[in-house]
């Protein structure tokens, strides 16, 4: 079998949510581009429906899902949705997140802590339990759950620490899971992304002028990331090429975290 056979996913089936748009839009055309039939999952519905188009054009099969995922109740409902019109995933991508917050600790209300408690890592551990755990069976599976560069370091010019704590804690249970499902053949990793130019991040930067140009220079290639460049390392955790790799997190930031 040669490399790129190992890195085809023709006949997989990938879940991904978060993915109407940036880094989710993004890793979900890299895997469509290698073969896999797509389930874009996000809440808005004429967003999902755009990058449809635009993956359709491609000629990659690609259903869409609306699901709002920021509880966990959500997150269950997606679940049962996906194993009943679509089956049991072979691909699991858990891209939903943000931080969506500015503020101190100290001034932090609980409500929000758990809201992005919610938001970045209950309804992750939702989604691996419900569409990972039916890949047990099969014994095939590949889970890669988008935690941060914050899961490592904190952001001085961002308040919020409940994003920090919950990426975190989704970098121990990518860990953990992994080593629990190993015999079983279903791998479960984690990206952690630094600063990327996505709509989300171009919004911050019109709301702050020099705020691109303050992160710009923490970076040591002095540039934010194009989505496009996370496609490439979610296919390979996607395929066979990563076949031992499993419990990793793997760091894509410009060298942020080096410095």
């Amino acid at each position: 079998m040669s490399v790129w056979d190992r890195l085809s996913l023709k006949g997989k089936r990938a879940v991904i949510t978060g993915a109407s748009r940036g880094l989710g839009f993004a890793m979900a055309e890299a895997l469509g581009q290698a073969g896999a039939e797509l389930i874009l999952v996000a809440r808005d519905p004429d967003k999902l429906h755009q990058a449809q188009q635009k993956l359709q054009e491609q000629q990659i099969p690609c259903h869409t899902l609306p699901a709002d995922l920021s509880t966990p109740q959500g997150a269950e409902q997606m679940c049962q949705q996906v194993l009943d019109q679509f089956g049991t995933p072979d691909v699991l991508i858990n891209n939903v997140g943000g931080r969506r917050i500015d503020l101190p600790t100290e001034e932090l209300p609980l409500e929000q802590w758990l809201r992005i408690l919610d938001l970045n890592l209950n309804q992750a551990f939702v989604c691996t339990k419900i569409l990972g755990g039916a890949m047990l069976k099969r014994r095939w599976g590949r889970v890669i759950n988008v935690a941060s560069i914050c899961a490592m370091i904190a952001t001085p010019l961002i308040k919020g620490r409940s994003y920090e704590t919950a990426k975190a804690a989704l970098v121990m249970f990518t860990r953990a899971t992994a080593a629990d499902w190993a015999p079983y053949g279903v791998t479960v990793n984690a990206i952690a992304p630094g600063a990327f130019l996505t709509d989300t991040n171009r919004r911050w930067f019109q709301q702050r002028p020099g705020f691109q140009q303050q992160i710009e220079q923490e970076i040591p290639m002095r540039r934010l990331g194009s989505p496009e460049e996370i496609g490439p390392l979610a296919l390979l955790l996607a395929s066979d090429a990563a076949s031992y790799i499993t419990g990793a997190v793997f760091v894509i930031d410009g060298g942020r975290t080096l410095v």
